[in-house]
């Protein structure tokens, strides 16, 4: 297994090794002994799958108070994953961290808790795999405007199909401090 540090602090980048042949091909998509070694010792109660088209842009996401770490992979198509510090307090709050996930490349992306997510589908679908260390909590749903202007992200498409929610989310410096997770170094 290869595993990539971003440019944020526990954002991570993993590419398991893949074994195939004209067959088909294998891989371990989680072990938790491997996972571990890693620095990723959580235990994931969720685990979803969504499927969209192309130009879907669904994000920037995440859940306060109890965050959710994701591990998140491409099963079919492919997508830009986007990972955002919104920790209040961080040295890196603000700033953000992208992966290719293709289901030809078998990328994971690490997610920790206190950041936000979204990802667009650049392939004509995905179907794209979330494992959650937190359980959903509705009252806990919470959004940034997927193209805040202070975030700068450089999206691969400038006119996505968006969500009503994400149509409606607001820019990180409008978002109560209280509604954001915390830094703990």
């Amino acid at each position: 297994m290869k595993c990539t540090q971003t440019s944020l602090p526990g954002v991570l980048v993993i590419e398991p090794r893949v074994f195939g042949d004209s067959r088909g091909f294998f891989y371990e998509s989680y072990n938790e002994k491997a996972f571990h070694d890693l620095g990723i010792d959580r235990r994931f109660v969720q685990s979803n799958v969504s499927r969209s088209s192309r130009g879907v842009l669904r994000g920037l996401h995440y859940q306060w108070p109890r965050p959710q770490g994701k591990l998140v992979s491409v099963l079919e198509g492919e997508v830009y994953d986007v990972a955002v510090d919104i920790r209040r307090g961080s040295p890196t709050f603000g700033q953000w961290a992208a992966a290719m996930l293709t289901a030809e490349n078998h990328r994971h992306f690490w997610i920790p808790e206190g950041f936000a997510h979204g990802f667009c589908v650049v392939s004509d679908f995905a179907t794209f795999s979330y494992q959650c260390t937190e359980l959903y909590d509705g009252a806990a749903d919470a959004g940034v405007a997927w193209n805040d202007p202070s975030l700068a992200i450089d999206w691969p498409i400038s006119a996505p199909i968006l969500s009503d929610k994400d149509i409606k989310a607001p820019v990180l410096s409008d978002v109560a401090q209280e509604r954001l997770p915390e830094y703990l170094p």
